[in-house]
């Protein structure tokens, strides 16, 4: 941890340890910090740094080191939505645990190795150990959004594993949660924010349509949808339209209705160059055919 770059701060913004820990912690505490003796309690620390303008983050890791180490975190999330899930592997056994300060990077990096091991059902004690490290552990107060992509992931494992009872559990917090997702949310990475919550819509809207619950199914994916027109977010439309399309020819919508379906499908699927969505088209397509032949 780079202390110095909290003395400087501080000192550069004129504040004087008493004023800076007033309300906070004693002034010891903090001197033992500055000095390098001893880090405070993570809520203390965090608190001292908003003060100071700066967050915990900040004061780890060389700043360009940490910049590459997101960069390649957030790549490879982006491989995993267009459902690379080989790719997805490959790239992370190169990544450095040990080299890994930062917080959010940490709970990142649990979640994108719990999701895809879940998502090519590897066994469930490696899954549930990366999503309970961030359940118990890195967000033990689940205030972020990897809390519920926890939560995700463990009903995908349940449901992998026809437990669903266990599975249901799981889904219908995520379910509870984008219900109760308010517009003024606060985040960091907009695009990076509304591409976790298309996640959490697209997998339990699929949950849910797999339980026939297609009312639930429905509701999220127009959620999905006016997330994906108003923020301008196309990486998940091709799933979501493929969903809407599969559920639409289980209700035995209007023929018509759900040829448009598939034909938005293909020529999203086309753009962002899904080739697993495009295979599963071509099946849903002769399962369309059958069914307006019967």
């Amino acid at each position: 941890m780079e202390t110095q770059v909290f003395v400087q701060r501080r000192k550069a913004l004129k504040i004087s340890q008493v004023k800076l820990c007033q309300g906070i912690c004693t002034q010891a505490t903090l001197s033992k910090f500055e000095s390098n003796r001893r880090v405070p309690a993570l809520s203390i620390l965090s608190k001292l740094c908003v003060r100071l303008g700066l967050t915990v983050d900040d004061l780890y890791q060389d700043q360009s080191s940490a910049a590459t180490l997101q960069t390649e975190l957030n790549d490879i999330e982006r491989e995993l939505m267009v459902e690379d899930y080989q790719g997805v592997l490959k790239r992370l056994t190169k990544v450095d645990e040990r080299q890994i300060d930062a917080l959010n990077s940490q709970m990142q990096l649990c979640y994108l190795r719990g999701m895809v091991n879940a998502l090519i059902n590897r066994q469930p004690d490696d899954i549930l150990f990366d999503f309970s490290r961030i359940l118990n552990d890195l967000d033990e107060k689940h205030q972020t959004i990897f809390t519920q992509l926890a939560f995700l992931g463990s009903g995908i494992m349940y449901a992998r594993h026809q437990q669903l009872t266990q599975a249901s559990f799981y889904f219908d917090k995520v379910y509870q949660y984008v219900k109760e997702i308010q517009s003024g949310e606060v985040y960091d990475d907009k695009n990076q924010y509304y591409l976790r919550i298309l996640t959490l819509i697209f997998f339990t809207a699929e949950f849910y349509a797999g339980q026939e619950n297609y009312r639930r199914s429905n509701w999220l994916i127009e959620a999905g949808l006016k997330i994906c027109c108003g923020e301008h977010v196309t990486y998940y439309l091709p799933r979501i339209k493929f969903l809407a399309a599969q559920n639409a020819i289980n209700l035995r919508h209007d023929p018509n209705e759900i040829q448009q379906l598939l034909e938005d499908t293909l020529a999203f699927a086309r753009i962002n160059q899904n080739e697993v969505v495009q295979v599963k088209l071509a099946a849903l397509k002769c399962q369309f055919k059958q069914q307006c032949a019967e």
